[in-house]
């Protein structure tokens, strides 16, 4: 099997246990990541944090999200524009939120669009070195391309059960590793800067 042909087979299997996980856990072990990394994350306030609103059987990052706000973070989610693209746009609390693509919700197309410098990633697996394998459309690895295209060099948090782990993710040159992955578990550290 070819690198892309394991990677989707990994995205299937592991994507059907994230959506064996009923509901009512899934809510649970959301609120339990935000209690591990909710103060564990090092940032300073006005940093930029992207997070993602929650679509089928993902995370419910909200909590942690709020936590990050409260301190002192400017919280941004993507939008996808099109089918390469996704960019930024700010979350702000009462501005009400409209489909933006793939199943997600966000903010309107007069957000103003960020550059996030810790993002948390959604992903359908993980390995115990900080590889991923995103839903397959690669919309994050070119927008952290992007962003290192211009000299930014954003954080990134991987988001997942812990069921979404693989022994080893077939990684390829120009995959993306994470410095962090959080689940329900806890908070795994890849690279010192994030304590």
């Amino acid at each position: 099997m070819t690198p892309k042909e394991l990677k989707a087979e990994m995205r299937t299997g592991r994507l059907a246990l994230r959506d064996a996980i009923p509901q009512d856990t899934r809510i649970e072990m959301s609120l339990a990541m935000a209690e591990h990394a909710g103060e564990a994350v090092a940032f300073e306030p006005g940093t930029i944090v992207s997070g993602f609103l929650p679509i089928r059987s993902e995370a419910d990052i909200r909590p942690l999200m709020a936590r990050f706000q409260a301190r002192g973070a400017r919280l941004c989610v993507p939008a996808i524009l099109d089918k390469q693209t996704i960019a930024f746009r700010e979350l702000v609390r009462g501005v009400p939120l409209v489909s933006t693509g793939f199943g997600t919700s966000g903010p309107p197309a007069d957000a103003a669009v960020l550059d996030p410098e810790i993002m948390l990633v959604p992903l359908s697996a993980f390995d115990n070195r900080g590889h991923r394998i995103g839903y397959g459309a690669g919309y994050y690895d070119r927008a952290i391309e992007r962003l290192r295209q211009k000299g930014l060099h954003p954080k990134l948090i991987g988001i997942a059960f812990d069921c979404q782990e693989v022994a080893h993710v077939p990684d390829e040159p120009h995959d993306v590793s994470l410095d962090a992955l959080l689940t329900e578990s806890g908070l795994r550290f890849f690279a010192s800067w994030i304590g």
